[in-house]
């Protein structure tokens, strides 16, 4: 059986050193990056199947990463590290596309089972591929890709992005809690929140509504969920 391969984009020479043998003791195979240039190639060269990115780096930093990472490649997770107490970096990784973050100092045990949890999302995630495309309004949804089409442009769907929306269009007309998305989507390990829902979904509405400030189709269900609505000329 093929090895999951992790690539550990961080400056901190104690630190990469540190979650390189532990990933390695865990049975994944680890490849390095020690700063925004090294972090930049490993990632062209697309072979990671879950990155741990460090946001303060020296050369290009970690939300630039991110961002052009995102641009090509919507699938493979990623957990970004931050030591900044500003809630801002989190939010703006997220946006970017990031699938999780954990804040310096962090438990290794932590980090290890948010690796695992994301890679059974990963696997999970290919099974939303098998929903054929459908539409939201004017939009085509096309889970097998990845990717939205709207007013002839092509935009990508991150792999959680992809996952609630599966979710949403296989209980279609239902409100869904965010517990079970958090459940499905993420894996009943995985540590985090609601806001991280609420955010994907934000990002979500930008690609495929109208006017993501009056969503006619990812409807909030307050103090519930959220709930999908195909045909909007039906109403809420």
């Amino acid at each position: 059986m093929t090895r999951p391969r992790i690539l550990v984009v961080e400056d901190d020479a104690t630190l990469r050193d540190g979650l390189r043998e532990a990933l390695r003791g865990q049975g994944f195979e680890v490849t390095t990056a020690t700063d925004g240039h090294e972090g930049r190639r490993a990632l062209d060269a697309g072979s990671a199947d879950l990155v741990i990115l460090d946001l303060m780096l020296p050369g290009p930093g970690g939300l630039e990463l991110l961002r052009a990472f995102r641009d090509r490649d919507a699938r493979t997770p990623v957990i970004i590290l931050t030591a900044r107490g500003d809630e801002t970096d989190k939010v703006v990784g997220l946006e970017l596309g990031a699938d999780d973050y954990v804040t310096k100092p962090f438990g290794l045990r932590e980090l290890l089972a948010r690796v695992r949890a994301h890679l059974r999302r990963a696997a999970a995630d290919r099974d939303a591929r098998a929903v054929e495309p459908f539409s939201l309004g004017g939009v085509t949804v096309d889970l097998a890709s990845f990717r939205v089409v709207r007013d002839g442009t092509e935009l990508a769907l991150s792999p959680k992005e992809a996952g609630i929306l599966a979710l949403l269009f296989a209980e279609k007309g239902r409100a869904v809690h965010r517990s079970e998305i958090l459940d499905v989507v993420w894996g009943r390990s995985a540590y985090v929140t609601h806001r991280t829902i609420d955010t994907h979904v934000l990002n979500l509405r930008n690609k495929v509504e109208d006017d993501p400030k009056a969503p006619r189709h990812v409807l909030t269900v307050h103090g519930v969920g959220y709930r999908l609505v195909l045909d909007a000329s039906t109403g809420p």
